[in-house]
């Protein structure tokens, strides 16, 4: 798997978390205990901060960068989906970022959340805990979201995860 230093900037991966080999790490990147991040993700930590918490999935696709004065903060038991894009924004713990969503500058996703597929939470727009955020630009429906299918979500990446490290292998290339 691709894991690069940039300079003084240095990826710390918790040796429970899983990277697919298909995924990159660039930078100053912190990944957290029994966390996963999926073939073809990219987090990319080259002018700013990026940490993601533990037993957080970022899934196929997904892009998470950050900017100099923008970290981007992505908490525990939280779900990523794939080909979404995360930059300089705070995933609470216990969120999701559905499929193909945009979370950026400023913007945080409480607790509970759950950004819907193709969602554009734009600069500084707040969605807070337990709101389900859907359309382009992103509205907001209150107490809309599922934090037990979050919950589970996360639980079976984490499974998930574990079953990858014993059984993933290259039969060719």
């Amino acid at each position: 798997m691709p894991i690069y230093a940039l300079g003084d900037r240095t990826p710390t991966i918790h040796p429970d978390a899983y990277v697919h080999p298909d995924a990159v790490i660039i930078g100053d990147v912190t990944i957290g205990s029994l966390s996963s991040v999926w073939p073809s993700a990219v987090l990319r930590g080259d002018y700013g901060t990026i940490v993601v918490g533990d037993r957080t999935s970022i899934q196929d696709g997904a892009v998470v960068h950050a900017v100099a004065d923008f970290p981007t903060l992505v908490g525990s038991d939280c779900v990523v989906g794939h080909l979404a894009h995360l930059e300089g924004c705070i995933i609470h713990d216990g969120a999701l970022v559905g499929s193909g969503s945009i979370v950026l500058h400023h913007a945080e996703v409480n607790s509970g959340a759950t950004v819907g597929a193709g969602c554009v939470v734009t600069n500084n727009q707040i969605v807070p805990a337990n709101a389900l955020a859907v359309g382009v630009p992103a509205k907001i429906k209150e107490n809309a979201s599922s934090e037990a299918m979050i919950q589970g979500s996360a639980a079976v990446y984490v499974q998930n995860a574990r079953r990858y490290k014993q059984e993933l292998q290259l039969l060719s290339e």
